[in-house]
Formats: C-alpha cells, structure tokens, sequence
C-alpha cells in the first residue's frame, strides 16, 4: 500500500497491537489497516491526522453473543438499538443468536428474513448465528452454506417455545451432522435433569433463584458435551459459563484433544450473587451469578487460558418483564454499551492489563468466529478501533444507555474506561455518545 493510498493515520502512546501495547501510528487506506508505524512517522499529503494523545487505541470489541430479538420482538430490543449501543461502548462486530426473534434462525428463509430486516439498521458489523433445534437436521448445512457461523442449541428448555432444547440423542444427531461439513456448535449447557431436581420457590429472594440452578447442572452437561465432541471430532463451544467447577473438566478435555472452547461474561466476572437486592431481577440470567468465590476461580480460568474470551450475552426485554419474582422474571442481562468499562474495572483490580482485556473481548472472539479480518490491530485487518480513556470513571446512568429497555444491573455503578470514539473501516460512528448514521455491513461466514 503506497502513501498516496493513505486517507488516515490514527496516532497515540498507547497502540494495543498484537505484539504489545506501543506508541504508534495507524496508517488506514481503502478501509483496511495499511500499516503499524513508528509513533512519530510521516503523515502522507492528503491524509488526515487523528490524535489520540494518551488515550488508548484498541482493536474494536468482536461481540459473538448478542440477542438482537428482530423481527418480531423488536420491542425488546432491535438492530437499530443494539448495534447502537454497541457502537457506543466500542464494540464493531456482533454476532446475532438465532432466538428470541420470531422467526428463529434455524431455516435459510429465516435467516433471509432477519438480514433482510438488519439491513440498513446496523451501526456495525452485524453476522448471524444459525440454530439447532430437534426438527431441523436437514437445514443445517444449507445455512451453513448460506453465511452463518455456526449453530446454537440447548441442553434445557431456551423460555421461548420456537426454540426447544435438544436431548442427548438428537444432540449426538445434529453435532455429528454439524462436524460433517466442519462446522461450529455452540451451546447452553446446563443439564435438564439436575435443573427439575432442584429446588424452586417462586419469589424475590436470589437465594431461592440460584439454589434453582445449581452448578452441577452446568458441570453434568459440559461433562456429556465433551463425551460426544471426543467420539465424534466435533468442534464445540461452552456458552456463558458461570460455573468454575466445569473448568477441569475442559482443561483436561482440551490435553486430550477435544475441539472444545469457551466463554465467559463480564456478569459473570464483575457482579456477585452477594450483592443481589430482594426483588432485583436485572440481576436475574440462567446461567445464574453465582458467589464470589466462584468468581474469583472464573478469574483463575482467563488468566491460564481455559476460558477463551468474554462476550457480553446481551438478553434484553421489556420493563414488565422484569418482574420482582425470580422464578417468574425473564432472564437476561442488558450490557451491550458496558461491557468493556465493566470488565476492564474489575481486570485493573485483579492486575491484568488492557492488552488481556483486548485478547479476550477482541482477539479471541474474532478467533472463535473465523473473522480474520476483525479484532486486531494490524496490517490487512478492518480500520476498526475504539479510543478509550482507561483511567477516566462515570457513574452508569440508564438514562444514557442506547439499547431499547433501559434496565441494566450495572444502574449506579462507577466504571473505569470511558470510550470515547469508536471506529468501522476508517470511519468515526460514535464520537462521546454520539452515533452518526447507520455504516454497518452484513456479514457471511467466510466472507
């Protein structure tokens, strides 16, 4: 790439690229990195200088597990609000689960249906996920074929009756079907059985809600996940862990050979099941925050590398929805815009460094997704970035919040790390809160 193709040079002491964080310039051209200089290097005539001074210049976030809800819950969220949101909170790529959309991601003319409804809403990168559900074996290698980049099951019942679960036997059927074309599953592991066994009083108690799903549900169906990726050399995925107890399990499965990885959430790793008012459902998801302790060992599991990446499960709803009893509340967490600032406040005081926080909500997501085009900074990769101020705090408002339903269990608390632009290719989308208008692309697997 020659000067005269340079448009930008982005430029600050702190440059977190794949080697180590440095003071560089970031040459852009055509919407790809051009080149990673030497911090005081030559701006080309005609290219603009973007001046980061101090703040830090990071790869744009790579979101793989988002609930967009659109079409047809679009109430609960949208692609319209939830890549805003994004935007905001430095993230340029994301992945759309295949529920609780209606229609559900699990046929090529549903997939068609929700591209054709991002199209043109999207603030960001947006890819799509296909699902995996008892009746459609038969469609999974024609979305495959169509972009997706993988399939998402459940072990247990999803909450919404357009996406049941797979038993162990259709499990075995699809994953083998899905390792047939080398295709990717990833899954909600947690065990049907051990979830009925468990005790379930209905109320505002957390206490009740997490003694309804135990640890041991988790452990049990990541224990059987592994069985079946062993015999059959599938590739499988761990999604939200929050139980720490399933971390030998995957460490040994991995010495082992089996395909397997995972992830985590900065619910998970920030909130604790101690600090969870009477009443307060935001907090509410399944898998559920558990003890600090179990944290602490979560921690233990990123900083060895057992855990790949964290992502943020975006699960929004409407207000009424969260009603004051656990048992009856929707389960999610809305994090979409505090993802980065909530992790990075708890990874400052563990003593991990940006540099981690990048591999695991940068790097490795893109990793897992095949996106080699996304989650670093360096030549040939998209211009995508964001520029954090990572000493600056604020308090989180909903009010300011960009997704749909302003309920967050991040209310009033103060975060380090504010973000202050966001960039896609090249081009500035979200400057202070800012958004400009909508840039994003469509994403295919492989694409």
């Amino acid at each position: 790439m020659s000067d005269v193709d340079v448009n930008l040079v982005l430029r600050s002491t702190r440059v977190i690229t794949p080697e180590g964080t440095r003071a560089a310039s970031v040459a852009v051209a055509a919407g790809k990195i051009a080149a990673v200089l030497p911090y005081d290097a030559v701006v080309p005539a005609g290219a603009g200088l973007e001046d980061c001074g101090d703040d830090v210049l990071l790869p744009g976030l790579v979101d793989t597990h988002v609930h967009v809800n659109d079409p047809g819950r679009t109430e609960w969220e949208g692609f319209w609000t939830a890549t805003r949101a994004a935007a905001a909170g430095g993230i340029t790529t994301l992945l759309d689960m295949p529920l609780n959309s209606l229609p559900p991601t699990t046929t090529t003319g549903n997939l068609a249906t929700k591209q054709d409804v991002a199209r043109g809403k999207a603030h960001i990168d947006v890819g799509f996920w296909g699902g995996a559900i008892p009746s459609n074996v038969r469609d999974l290698r024609p979305l495959h074929d169509a972009g997706v980049f993988g399939f998402k099951c459940f072990l247990s019942p999803s909450g919404v009756e357009e996406f049941p679960e797979l038993d162990q036997e259709r499990l075995a059927r699809s994953m083998a079907e899905i390792a047939g074309f080398g295709g990717l599953l990833i899954v909600h592991a947690e065990d049907p059985n051990h979830l009925a066994a468990a005790p379930h009083e209905p109320g505002p108690t957390y206490a009740d809600f997490l003694a309804s799903r135990p640890r041991d549900a988790e452990n049990t169906a990541i224990e059987g996940l592994i069985a079946h990726a062993r015999r059959l050399d599938a590739r499988v995925h761990v999604l939200h862990l929050s139980s720490s107890d399933a971390l030998p399990l995957i460490a040994a499965a991995r010495r082992e050979g089996v395909r397997i990885t995972v992830e985590s959430c900065p619910h998970f790793l920030t909130l604790t099941a101690e600090e969870v008012p009477d009443g307060a459902t935001e907090f509410k998801c399944c898998p559920p925050i558990r003890e600090a302790e179990n944290q602490d060992a979560l921690w233990g599991g990123l900083a060895d590398g057992t855990i790949d990446c964290i992502v943020s499960d975006h699960s929004p709803c409407t207000t009424d929805l969260k009603t004051p009893d656990f048992a009856s509340a929707w389960g999610g967490i809305s994090s979409l815009q505090l993802g980065l600032p909530a992790v990075w406040t708890e990874a400052r005081k563990r003593g991990h460094t940006l540099d981690d926080v990048v591999r695991w909500m940068a790097a490795a997501p893109a990793r897992l997704a095949g996106l080699g085009q996304k989650g670093a900074i360096e030549a040939g990769r998209d211009a995508d970035f964001a520029v954090l101020a990572p000493d600056d705090t604020f308090t989180v408002d909903p009010a300011e919040l960009h997704h749909r339903n302003q309920v967050t269990a991040y209310a009033g608390k103060t975060l380090y790390g504010v973000v202050r632009s966001t960039w896609l290719r090249g081009v500035r989308i979200a400057e202070n809160g800012v958004l400009a208008e909508p840039t994003g692309r469509l994403l295919e697997r492989n694409n």
